[in-house]
């Protein structure tokens, strides 16, 4: 017995002697996503403060390294090149100067960049100098050269930490081709990020034996569009199919997640996402026990979304970038002509409106189309009565979309509305119903308290319509004539302005609902800008000098008797205030 009793104090002894060898390892991973030019925390194109931004995020980040030295990794997931007028500026004003983007990544010691949709859209010229210019990898695995069948740019990077080894995947959704212009992403194609992760969890697994695995997806969680050809928001669904990710951190839907989700091996996986605009980042701790030999025995992922809102603007950053924004502000505050009368976005949603209006009417006097195509960009913006600065234009059309001529039938031109206004009003079976078709989406700042995507609600100029919302979907557009009186044919053939990622077949209207194979697309282009539209319009605007933007008048919501009061009802839902009478339409 006393012979046992000595064995088993020395096993004892020898296993509270490795455990003591054990050595635990605290890593925090922090993530942005599109952050659109929110680099400063004064908005360039409203002029006033803004929440959150990169100034926030580098003071947090600042004090995590404090804490926790060079056991931070700092992740930024894309669409970061496009937003606000900074963007603009480095992207295609001072073209000779290293992107302001690319000083930022630098400044903050940025570990990984991946890219974005949005960032594709600046065109090759504009991201392939910002890839050279920026210190830390960029990835995008599923982002194929053409030439070379590999990755275009690095599909993983491998980071050690304190002995823990730490690969992270790069994704881009797939659904490019059908927003962009080919000639932005010339001589690439996008793979299916299932099959894509799939193959590289494998490679990493296989060749760099990592202890944790990363997945940085420029795609949304799920719910996105998909085709025959494309899932655009696939992030969940590689987190479940795809075993071997410890940690998914996911952007390009706009809307926070936090989630734990258990894969098909069982094992769980942690998938944040901090929305838009540095507002918010994701941040996770990882906790990593290693053996006295350095082996991992046991890991542990927890998540969280921290709010940047109420961290102090690091002052030195702001000082490093002092240059930067002060040529910003001289681009912006330029003056290039003047407004009669202050126009809204809001009032787009209830009938025709001098927002939207302005747009159609300038499209097509700048391109002599006989049809106009626009929606509205943002949800609740305004430009004032008085002065235009360069900074109003980034209100009146968000995006460098580049504006199209395309050849479209009546029929064509009938179904893309009935699909619009399909996914943008309710059909009413009373007069107390809903005019648009809402839902509980506030938190997802695409929707906002909409069913469908805002940036889908395409209404026309050129032609006189009513929309009928007692009518079953597909039935309620009736096109009475040509905005001069000419009869509306179906069968005849009309030139439509129409932006480039409607024109490439974003949103569906023109593939599902129009009904034309997206590979007919490209040819029924006639004419295409060299610059994107929001240069041209601003080129009408300085020409014109003073504008009075008033609504067509051209179509209109019916019955009226249920469709104003249910206006009213709903833009009090909406935004807090019942719409002017003289507004609906």
């Amino acid at each position: 017995m006393k012979r046992i009793f000595i064995a088993c104090l020395m096993a004892l002894c020898l296993s509270t002697y490795a455990m003591g060898k054990n050595k635990t390892i605290n890593i925090r991973v922090i993530e942005t996503s599109d952050v659109h030019g929110s680099f400063f925390p004064y908005d360039f194109i409203n002029r006033k403060p803004k929440a959150g931004t990169l100034a926030r995020v580098s003071s947090y980040v600042n004090s995590l390294r404090k804490d926790y030295g060079n056991n931070v990794v700092l992740l930024d997931n894309g669409d970061i090149l496009q937003g606000q007028p900074t963007c603009y500026y480095y992207n295609y004003i001072a073209t000779q100067e290293r992107n302001v983007a690319a000083d930022i990544i630098n400044y903050m010691k940025y570990d990984a960049e991946s890219v974005g949709n949005h960032d594709v859209e600046t065109g090759h010229a504009v991201y392939d100098k910002w890839i050279k210019e920026i210190n830390c990898p960029m990835l995008g695995c599923n982002i194929i050269d053409t030439k070379t069948q590999k990755p275009y740019v690095k599909p993983y990077t491998i980071l050690n930490k304190d002995g823990v080894k730490i690969a992270i995947i790069g994704m881009l959704t797939p659904a490019i081709p059908s927003w962009l212009s080919k000639n932005l992403w010339s001589e690439l194609y996008f793979e299916d990020m299932v099959v894509s992760a799939r193959k590289w969890v494998k490679t990493v697994q296989d060749t760099e034996h990592p202890d944790i695995i990363i997945g940085l997806f420029h795609s949304g969680k799920d719910n996105g569009i998909k085709t025959d050809e494309y899932e655009e928001n696939a992030s969940h669904r590689v987190a479940k199919e795809v075993p071997g990710f410890d940690l998914i951190l996911f952007g390009h839907d706009h809307t926070r997640s936090n989630e734990t989700i258990q894969n098909v091996a069982g094992k769980l996986v942690v998938c944040l996402d901090p929305a838009n605009n540095a507002i918010t980042v994701a941040d996770a701790e990882i906790t990593v026990t290693l053996n006295k030999k350095g082996k991992m025995i046991d890991k542990k992922v927890v998540g969280k979304l921290v709010d940047m809102i109420n961290q102090p603007v690091d002052e030195a950053y702001m000082a490093y970038f002092k240059d930067h924004i002060d040529k910003v502000n001289t681009f912006v505050n330029r003056e290039i002509g003047s407004f009669k009368n202050t126009i809204y976005t809001r009032d787009s949603y209830f009938g025709s409106s001098a927002f939207t209006d302005l747009i159609l009417n300038l499209q097509l006097q700048i391109t002599g189309a006989d049809v106009a195509f626009n929606a509205p960009l943002a949800f609740d913006a305004s430009i004032k009565a008085g002065t235009l600065h360069v900074s109003d234009m980034f209100n009146l059309y968000r995006f460098e979309n580049q504006l199209y001529v395309m050849r479209l039938t009546g029929e064509e031109i009938r179904k893309h509305l009935e699909m619009s206004y399909d996914q943008w009003v309710n059909t009413m079976k009373s007069p107390n119903d809903h005019l648009l078709l809402l839902a509980d989406t506030k938190g997802d700042q695409q929707r906002l308290g909409f069913k469908n995507f805002t940036f889908n609600f395409d209404s026309a100029a050129g032609i006189i319509y009513e929309v009928d919302v007692t009518k079953p979907d597909g039935q309620k557009v009736r096109i009475i004539s040509m905005a001069d009186g000419r009869p509306f044919k179906e069968n005849e053939w009309y030139k439509v302005a129409i932006n480039s990622y409607r024109g490439n077949g974003g949103g569906e209207l023109l593939t599902r609902g129009a009904g034309i194979p997206r590979d007919s697309l490209e040819s029924r282009i006639v004419w295409r800008s060299e610059k994107d539209q929001r240069y041209y319009l601003m080129k009408e605007i300085e020409k014109t000098k003073v504008m009075d933007p008033k609504p067509n008048n051209n179509w209109k919501f019916i019955p009226e008797a249920w469709t104003r009061e249910a206006a009213k009802r709903d833009s009090m839902l909406l935004f807090g205030r019942a719409q002017d009478p003289k507004d609906i339409k």
